[in-house]
């Protein structure tokens, strides 16, 4: 089984794209590394090697958690598969 998409825990929203050439419809094979298990999701956008990818809904003003870190707030809903970048998520840094 190959992988295309890694997430590091559990109740991290978001995994990260390991191909390259993922489009829109095809459905992925993730790896949750702290359970050591496996999960799918299908893609509703072109996801770029590196990015990220929604794996649970997640409404505007939501967290988004990365290495069970917050890494950002959600600024339009994004739902499962989608791309999750700079058009729907904001850094509370700044």
């Amino acid at each position: 089984m190959s992988i295309d998409f890694v997430v590091h825990e559990a109740d991290d929203s978001v995994g990260v794209a390991v191909v390259e050439g993922i489009q829109a419809g095809q459905e992925l094979t993730g790896w949750v590394m702290q359970e050591n298990q496996t999960i799918t999701c299908q893609v509703s956008d072109p996801i770029p090697i590196g990015h990220k990818l929604a794996i649970r809904d997640l409404a505007e003003g939501d967290a988004v958690m990365k290495y069970n870190v917050d890494i950002g707030r959600v600024i339009k809903p994004i739902k499962k598969g989608e791309h999750l970048h700079v058009h729907n998520v904001k850094t509370k840094r700044w």
